[in-house]
């Protein structure tokens, strides 16, 4: 993570994972749940909607390296909107979510984005934008471009996903796994430094555009 300076996060012990928190936040019913639940258990089931928040723990082994994930799973109907801010801050990723039938949650994901903008710094989390339910293609209403232009624009990772079908699940998690790591160690080993004009910093590697 590329923190700020003057609020350091303490570093985990020798041999213990490092930990970071991740939020998923989106509009209700764009599959924040299902993607948790495929993620940390491999299941998939129809959920009802979220209560304030879920949370899942899973600890992820990259290579040499390891992190454990503290992953905050938000309500997305618009009456708890005014409270999700408090599960997000302290957040070192967040996942913004929505359905790629729905026109409608592609642009909410975009307001989740400027609510951010609001709680955080520029470059102190790692943002990826998450297109879910590519497995309704037929229904599409959000295409491809539109989410990668967004990103860009923005500086945000980006990737499709199916929840439902296990598509590109793991590596959503894993590039943002990664991006965490390397802005890590960046940070124990160079010296403060003024934020970033934007609030994502933009990716140390560009994660994959995938279509589904």
């Amino acid at each position: 993570m590329a923190q700020a300076c003057g609020s350091p996060r303490p570093r985990a012990g020798p041999g213990q994972p490092r930990v970071f928190k991740l939020v998923l936040l989106g509009s209700g019913s764009v599959g924040k749940s299902s993607l948790a639940l495929r993620y940390v258990k491999n299941d998939f089931k129809s959920i009802l909607p979220t209560v304030g928040c879920a949370f899942f723990t899973k600890v992820v082994e990259l290579g040499a390296s390891s992190l454990t994930f503290e992953i905050w799973d938000t309500a997305g109907q618009e009456k708890y909107h005014s409270v999700c801010h408090l599960y997000f801050r302290g957040a070192n990723a967040a996942l913004l979510v929505y359905d790629v039938t729905k026109k409608d949650s592609f642009h909410k994901a975009q307001q989740w984005l400027r609510d951010l903008e609001k709680e955080f710094r520029p470059g102190e989390v790692v943002v990826m934008l998450v297109g879910n339910k590519t497995d309704l293609s037929e229904e599409r209403e959000v295409t491809f471009e539109e989410g990668k232009e967004f990103a860009e624009r923005e500086r945000l990772l980006f990737m499709e996903t199916s929840a439902k079908l296990n598509h590109q699940v793991s590596e959503v998690f894993g590039t943002v796994a990664r991006e965490l790591l390397q802005r890590d160690d960046r940070e124990g080993q160079a010296p403060c430094r003024d934020p970033a004009v934007v609030l994502n910093e933009g990716p140390t590697r560009q994660a994959r555009c995938c279509t589904h």
